[in-house]
C-alpha cells in the first residue's frame, strides 16, 4: 500500500476541447468537488465522459499534483490543476508505473491503461509549452472496475488482483 492524498477531485458537464478542431474551447465548467461517484464500467457520476463507449479507456483520468506544481514553475504560470481538465489530482504516486495494471485509490477499483497524454488544447489551457513540458507525465487515463465514492484527504493506493 502507498499512502497518498487526494488533492482535487473534478468533473465537467460537457466538453470544452474534445470536437473543436479550429474552433473556439467551450465554455463548460468544470466542478472542483468534495466526493465524486465511480460507476463500474461507466464513469464518473455527472461527467461528460460517463457512458462514453462501452469498456472506453478514458473514464477517469489522474493526474500528479507534483507534476502540476512544476509545470506551473516551469511556464511561470498560475493555474489550479483543474485547468488541465484531470478528474483526480493526487500527491504521493508516480502515475506511469500503473499504466497496464490494475489497483484500488480509496476501496475503488481501476484499471490504469494508458499516459492521458497532453494535446494542443494545454497551450491555451495552461500556457505556452504546457503541451510539451507534459509529454510523458500527462496524467493516467483508467477504467472503472467498481461503484464507489472517492473523497478529498489522505488514503491508499494498492494494486488490485
Amino acid at each position: 500500500m502507498t499512502p497518498v492524498v487526494i488533492v482535487g477531485l473534478h468533473r465537467s458537464p460537457g466538453h470544452n476541447f474534445v470536437g473543436r478542431f479550429g474552433l473556439p474551447a467551450g465554455t463548460h465548467p468544470i466542478d472542483s468537488l468534495e466526493r465524486l461517484r465511480f460507476l463500474a464500467d461507466r464513469g464518473i457520476e455527472g461527467d461528460r465522459f460517463l457512458d462514453h463507449a462501452p469498456g472506453y479507456k478514458g473514464q477517469v483520468t489522474f493526474y500528479a499534483a507534483e507534476v502540476h506544481r512544476a509545470l506551473c514553475e516551469a511556464l511561470g504560470v498560475r493555474r489550479e490543476p483543474s485547468a488541465c481538465r484531470r478528474n483526480v489530482i493526487v500527491e504521493g504516486v508516480d502515475l506511469n508505473d500503473w499504466i497496464g495494471r490494475p489497483f484500488t485509490l480509496g476501496g475503488v477499483a481501476f484499471e490504469g491503461v494508458e499516459e492521458c497524454r497532453p494535446c494542443s488544447w494545454m497551450e491555451e489551457a495552461v500556457g505556452p509549452g504546457a503541451e510539451h513540458f507534459l509529454k510523458g507525465r500527462g496524467g493516467l487515463r483508467a477504467r472503472v472496475l467498481s461503484d464507489g465514492w472517492l473523497e478529498l484527504g489522505p488514503t491508499t493506493w494498492r494494486p488490485s488482483k
